[in-house]
């Protein structure tokens, strides 16, 4: 396996990503759609999910797919970004149709970025528009690190941000990873000089730090996040996809074996205090491949997103933690 040409969720063809931000906000909205619907299904592991039109992505739902997902801060908040696309998507006629009507399918997950030190004291929801505006900026290449859903996401010991990753898997099949990793543990070892996903790196593609050479069980170190925060604000929200055909159980299976990239590369991952989700979909462009090999190259991809959304990441005004590289050169 080898990433695409990319190293993008977009190298699995049909997908494209737009973000929007707002810096004073220090937070924003990740948006990937398709130019036609496509099967999708989730998993939850974290104990504290916000999510909006999920209950239709289990397989035993009549819907067959969807019209795009988001990705979003602002806690419950955030969800409203879901709107913003929504809307825009019935300006151009997409959804499932009922009858005359078209109904666009938007399901979204959010993370809690409330307490990160931006300006949260708005007069109008401001997730909406940065929804909208996510979909209009969505094309095959886009950025990483302090952007999208991931612009004020934090881990325990550094600022967060969104990721992405891919594989090719020998027999053509591709599959990708998009996330913006906001959790209360921490993408790095109790050294804070290497990440937990290291021997899944591909190409120096974080930084090519290696494997902490530290053996055994070590403690782990008191989290500045929590130090930073009056209280906690956590959460990492996903998407795997495909191009092998998968219907909605398929993806079921796929978004549940994906979150084993999360628990490889953030420690502790799932906890009560997270709402850690990944979604899974299918653009079904190829014959499906070995669904125990689509699962392990959809953790892998995950676990890597995870470690580039760190790496990725870039300092702003007002932040309550540092970057990992800014640790680095310290």
């Amino acid at each position: 396996m080898i990433p695409g040409p990319r190293n993008l969720i977009t190298d699995v063809p049909g997908l494209r990503v737009g973000h929007a931000e707002d810096a004073a906000l220090k937070s924003g909205a990740t948006v990937l759609t398709a130019d036609a619907p496509f099967p999708c299904s989730y998993a939850v592991q974290g104990g504290a999910p916000g999510t909006r039109e999920t209950d239709l992505l289990e397989p035993d739902k009549t819907v067959p797919g969807v019209d795009a997902l988001v990705l979003s801060g602002g806690s419950a908040f955030g969800l409203a970004a879901a709107q913003g696309v929504m809307d825009a998507l019935a300006e151009v006629g997409r959804g499932f149709a009922v009858g005359p009507a078209r109904v666009p399918l938007v399901p979204a997950a959010i993370l809690f970025d409330l307490l990160n030190g931006g300006d949260k004291d708005w007069a109008q929801n401001p997730y909406p528009a940065l929804g909208r505006a996510a979909l209009q900026t969505a094309s095959t290449d886009f950025g990483l690190g302090s952007v999208g859903a991931g612009t004020g996401a934090l881990t325990a010991m550094h600022k967060g941000g969104l990721g992405s990753a891919s594989l090719r898997l020998d027999d053509g099949t591709t599959v990708g990873a998009l996330v913006a990793a906001n959790p209360l543990g921490s993408v790095t070892t109790p050294s804070e000089r290497h990440f937990w996903a290291a021997p899944f790196e591909v190409n120096a593609e974080f930084g090519g730090l290696g494997p902490d050479p530290a053996h055994g069980l070590q403690p782990l170190p008191q989290s500045r996040k929590s130090a930073a925060m009056s209280q906690g604000g956590n959460t990492t929200i996903a998407i795997v996809a495909t191009d092998a055909r998968l219907d909605k159980a398929g993806c079921k299976r796929m978004a549940v074996a994906a979150h084993d990239g999360i628990a490889r590369a953030i420690l502790p991952a799932h906890t009560p205090f997270d709402g850690d989700l990944v979604f899974a979909l299918s653009t079904g462009a190829r014959d499906a491949t070995d669904p125990g090999l689509l699962g392990h190259a959809a953790a892998v991809c995950l676990a890597r997103a995870i470690a580039r959304a760190v790496w990725e990441a870039t300092p702003a005004p007002g932040d309550l933690l540092p970057t990992l590289r800014t640790d680095l050169k310290g």
